[in-house]
């Protein structure tokens, strides 16, 4: 007896421990309902768990919260950023904040597998970043530090056998150390990448990991949120009381002017200080040769499509500009950022995707751009003049021609100058 109480002193606790943790992921109650206040904070967190969970999402998106896919602009939350204006006007939508470093098409991709189903017939804001069109493609480790295994455990319950964008999706998950990171879910990886339906015991493993991960999703996804709405509210204070675009746009000019005195390029003074004038002598001429006309990002862009297409969802994209006098000092080509534009938009065009802000060829615009790449002042004002109407007024139902060849390497590969230039006036 004496044997049996110690060992159970010793032992017990863990037991009781690791049976309280099953019965937490596993118990089917729906307990990790999301506080309203966990999703306002979740909406402007852009915190990697709100990519990789499902509950903050999906309570976002059955409300009035569209999603504004991108990346590190995304953060650039001067007084003119999409969320001040979207609060401060009270518009009839809130912008739910779906980009950061490194966030690209693939990311965007299985991070919206968890939230299919409360996107169908809605809109969404989408800016494409030419600086992700590199020749090969995500990061690995950027595309590894959004991801979660709930991402692909929803892409796989939802695949289909012989269908071009699974096949192709599990292709990239593949090539990634992700796609490897549970030898389960890669041995269903590998039967979707085939064209071939999953077995039995993989629909039934992904069925039970699925409550885990859900669960997983319920307890952690909460936590950790960074909290930018003090940020939001500071921006709102800036703002006059009605709404005005003339007298914004001469804030916004005024604000920009004010914040870019240390630097001939236009460049926010604080972002030059930090980043660029201890370096700005090596980087004279750094860009001359940089591509953004080929490689998979244009494939993994067309999961997205695919994905807007399958759920009838509307996107407006924006494809913004790269600051111009940065791009004349570091030899970054225009005429290339032309073709690339004319790339993108003969995809989109061609499969019914019509809504385009293209202002790629605003780059030298007093104080549209906050830095080197990224939106600010009046490049945020320009934003709003065509998202605010796309958002608040009623679109046509989309018509969509999916193409499964803007999946293959002969895309990817594709000249531009030997594509129809389909843009609006040109």
């Amino acid at each position: 007896m004496k044997l049996a109480k110690r060992l159970w002193l010793i032992f017990g606790p863990i037991l009781i421990a690791m049976l309280g943790v099953v019965v937490l992921l596993f118990w089917p109650g729906n307990y990790g309902q999301s506080r309203q206040d966990n999703v306002e904070k979740a909406a402007v967190s852009l915190s990697p768990n709100v990519f990789k969970g499902n509950l903050l999402k999906s309570a976002a998106f059955d409300q009035n919260y569209v999603p504004f896919i991108g990346s590190s602009e995304l953060s650039r939350m001067d007084p003119f950023h999409p969320s001040v204006l979207a609060t401060k006007y009270r518009r009839n939508y809130r912008p739910f904040l779906l980009g950061s470093a490194g966030t690209q098409s693939l990311t965007h991709f299985f991070s919206l597998q968890t939230a299919g189903k409360e996107l169908t017939g809605k809109k969404v804001v989408v800016i494409i970043s030419p600086q992700w069109f590199v020749w090969n493609g995500i990061q690995r480790n950027m595309f590894s530090y959004y991801y979660s295994n709930l991402q692909t455990n929803n892409f796989l319950e939802k695949a289909k056998a012989n269908d071009p964008m699974a096949e192709y999706a599990a292709t990239r998950l593949l090539q990634l150390p992700s796609g490897s990171s549970n030898p389960t879910l890669t041995e269903a990886i590998i039967r979707v990448k085939a064209g071939v339906p999953l077995t039995n015991w993989q629909k039934t493993y992904l069925r039970l990991s699925g409550r885990l991960y859900d669960h997983e999703d319920s307890l952690f996804s909460q936590l950790f949120l960074r909290d930018n709405r003090g940020t939001i509210a500071k921006g709102e204070e800036t703002l006059p009381s009605q709404y005005a675009p003339w007298v914004l746009d001469d804030l916004a000019t005024q604000m920009g002017k004010g914040e870019t005195t240390n630097n001939q390029f236009g460049i926010q003074n604080k972002f030059y200080d930090q980043r660029v004038r201890p370096v700005v002598g090596k980087l004279k001429d750094s860009q001359i040769g940089f591509d953004y006309d080929y490689g998979p990002e244009f494939s993994d862009f067309q999961l997205l499509l695919d994905f807007f297409s399958r759920h009838k969802i509307t996107p407006m994209f924006v494809i913004p500009p790269v600051n111009d006098k940065w791009a004349k000092y570091t030899g970054l080509s225009q005429e290339m950022l032309d073709l690339f534009d004319r790339k993108i938009q003969y995809q989109l065009r061609t499969q019914g995707f019509n809504h385009i802000e293209d202002l790629i060829d605003q780059g030298n615009q007093p104080y549209f751009m906050q830095d080197t790449i990224h939106l600010g002042w009046r490049g945020w004002l320009a934003v709003d003049d065509a998202v605010r109407p796309f958002l608040e007024n009623q679109q046509p139902t989309p018509k969509y021609k999916i193409n499964k060849s803007f999946y293959t390497k002969t895309w990817q590969k594709k000249e531009p100058r030997d594509i129809p230039d389909m843009r609006a006036g040109k």
